[in-house]
């Protein structure tokens, strides 16, 4: 089928099973060619296709809602509602999303790029039906990782005590981007067998009842099996909610998937569909891929598969590679991720201390507040969590580390723009929104050497809770012995001559690019590294002010809350009449993109400040 031609869903309604499986193949084999052109998330997408093409089949969209939970595991969704053709723009500027976006199509009913929010924004929509008196199933499909999440749970405590129904997908392939853990994993695992033991009886029924003997022994067994999934099975944890239990349920075999969703939507109550997939079904190498490898992939050759490269240094490697050198000086040093070990480079670490290495799947609030507990108990936590999901923490950090000033060094990968993730990831905001809470140290290194002497200076301290905040990215590896420290709260003068009149503050690895900038131009131009965004080097800040310097904040996080506001601030309160100029993102969500394209949109890129530097020299030199 060319699957270009497709407008809209309701054609699969008229297909046989032989024809599903036939598409099923050629979406699969779509989205192996053009995933791999574009980039995007791989596995995920190719372990939901029968479980998609079944959801239309049995449901009728956009009538009946379907919630992607995340969202990254919708490709199959959207070529069904008419999107194929969009492909060759997957993630890029101006193209289609690789998320669920509601102003793409009526089909995209719930957006999200963050786990575990569909079954509650399921049930407000349920609600809000009934309340109408309308029509419609409103249908989430959970991976097995977000579902072990607090406000999935949350929901679905809820959900067993209100009569509005919602339809719960939970699809389980055992992973999440790398395995998951826990006790409700345990749970699918033993309930997955139970797939196994039905196959099985299908077997051992048809081959007792070919005799009178046969049949009075399946009578007698019938009765203790019965018993059996009485007081077993069907005492699962969703019951516990109160909710109706379907599964396990073959997600490869349309037969059983079109039964158990017709099964859900007959029903008059809330329900929970076990449907086990594949991750990766359809490509070995992401079928046998236990890293997270081919969870969200760069364009490569599929014909070859993805070649891992390690020349290169990511942020996450220099970081990782420092804590463990020291956690081998250090036994209370412990490491806590949130089902990020192999995101945030910590395999290492885990394979040599793993009794001090944790990972709490995707529970970003119980990992803080368990880094507190530790703290507490006078071991010392590194816990890394990217930006974009250091927001769902923020109680925690807030009430539960910076309230009683417990010391930890948390790791915030992933800041800054990282572009064709989007709105829902762009880590723009984590110092706006820590900056206002007391206590807090917040690091942001120009290169590897900073990075290195930044987490030595929490860890020799350790007398708060220290920030370190690092982008996505390489970065050139530099040597660092264990006791080499900052002192905190100190920027750095990379260049300063005080008969210059302009001065450029800014941080992170933007200090090497405007350094190179101002060589580059011969620009007359101070350059001030603000390592530190809290707290402020006000020594610096001061010189500044009685050297008469005019200043240019230089950010590419968003502007309210920003550096430049503290700075703001701190001049606005002590009456200092200063002359700055700010370039940041203003008030709204930067949208998908590769970064220069982004950096140029926002206005905030190399060349806007140069432009902005020679505007105010141009002013200095009239005056």
């Amino acid at each position: 089928m060319n699957l270009e031609k497709i407008k809209e869903p309701e054609f699969i309604k008229q297909l046989n099973i032989d024809e599903l499986n036939d598409l099923a193949k050629d979406i699969r084999q779509f989205l192996i060619e053009n995933v791999s052109k574009t980039g995007g998330h791989f596995s995920s997408n190719l372990g939901i296709v029968e479980l998609t093409m079944a959801l239309h089949y049995v449901f009728q969209s956009p009538i009946d809602k379907f919630l992607f939970d995340v969202g990254h595991q919708s490709y199959v969704h959207k070529i069904l509602t008419g999107r194929a053709q969009d492909f060759c723009t997957l993630r890029q500027f101006g193209g289609m999303s690789g998320f669920q976006k509601r102003k793409e199509s009526i089909h995209d009913q719930w957006e999200a790029g963050h786990s575990s929010t569909a079954i509650s924004a399921g049930i407000g929509m349920a609600i809000a039906r009934d309340l109408n008196h309308d029509n419609g199933e409103i249908i989430c499909i959970v991976g097995d990782g977000a579902i072990m999440s607090g406000e999935s749970f949350e929901a679905l405590n809820y959900l067993g005590s209100i009569q509005s129904k919602v339809i719960v997908i939970l699809n389980d392939n055992d992973m999440s981007i790398s395995r998951n853990v826990g006790g409700l994993s345990n749970f699918l695992s033993d309930m997955r067998i139970s797939t196994q033991y039905n196959n099985a009886k299908n077997n051992y029924v048809t081959f007792l009842n070919k005799s009178k003997f046969g049949k009075k022994v399946y009578k007698i067994t019938k009765n203790m099996k019965d018993h059996i999934k009485k007081n077993v099975l069907d005492d699962n944890i969703f019951s516990q909610f109160g909710l109706d239990y379907i599964g396990p349920v073959n997600g490869h075999d349309f037969r059983e998937l079109i039964n158990a969703f017709s099964l859900a939507h007959d029903m008059k109550h809330s329900v929970v569909v076990h449907v086990h997939t594949t991750k990766g079904k359809g490509y070995e190498l992401a079928e046998n891929d236990k890293s997270g490898l081919y969870h969200g992939v760069p364009p490569f050759d599929y014909k070859k598969g993805i070649k891992q490269s390690h020349k290169d240094c990511t942020w996450s490697d220099i970081i990782s590679s420092h804590i463990e050198e020291r956690m081998g000086v250090d036994e209370d040093i412990v490491v806590i991720t949130p089902a990020m070990i192999s995101g945030s480079s910590l395999n290492q670490i885990f394979e040599h201390y793993p009794h001090r290495s944790f990972d709490v799947g995707i529970t970003e609030e119980h990992a803080m507040t368990f880094a507190a507990g530790l703290s507490c108990a006078h071991k010392k936590p590194y816990i890394t969590i990217y930006s974009s999901f250091i927001q769902r923490a923020y109680d925690q950090i807030n009430h539960d580390i910076a309230r009683m000033n417990l010391p930890c060094l948390i790791g915030i990968d992933r800041s800054g723009l990282v572009g064709s993730d989007g709105e829902t990831h762009h880590g723009v905001f984590d110092i706006s929104f820590l900056s206002a809470i007391p206590h807090l140290i917040i690091m942001t290194p120009k290169d590897a050497l900073e990075a290195k002497k930044m987490i030595n200076t929490a860890f020799i301290h350790f007398n708060a809770p220290y920030i370190l905040r690092f982008p996505k990215g390489n970065v050139e590896n530099q040597e660092c012995s264990l006791d080499e420290t900052i002192e905190i709260g100190t920027w750095e003068k990379v260049i300063f001559q005080p008969f210059h009149s302009l001065t450029v503050i800014t941080y992170d690895q933007k200090v090497d690019q405007v350094f190179h900038l101002i060589q580059e131009y011969h620009l007359p131009v101070n350059l001030i590294n603000a390592r530190f965004i809290k707290p402020l080097d006000k020594d610096m800040l001061n010189e500044l002010y009685t050297t008469h310097q005019h200043i240019i904040v230089y950010e590419t996080d968003i502007l309210t809350g920003s550096l430049g506001s503290q700075i703001a601030h701190y001049y606005s309160r002590l009456h200092m009449n200063m002359s700055i100029d700010y370039l940041g993102i203003d008030d709204h969500y930067t949208p998908q993109g590769n970064i220069e394209k982004l950096l140029e949109i926002e206005m905030v890129s190399l060349d806007h400040l140069l432009n902005l530097i020679k505007e105010k020299l141009d002013e200095k030199r009239e005056s």
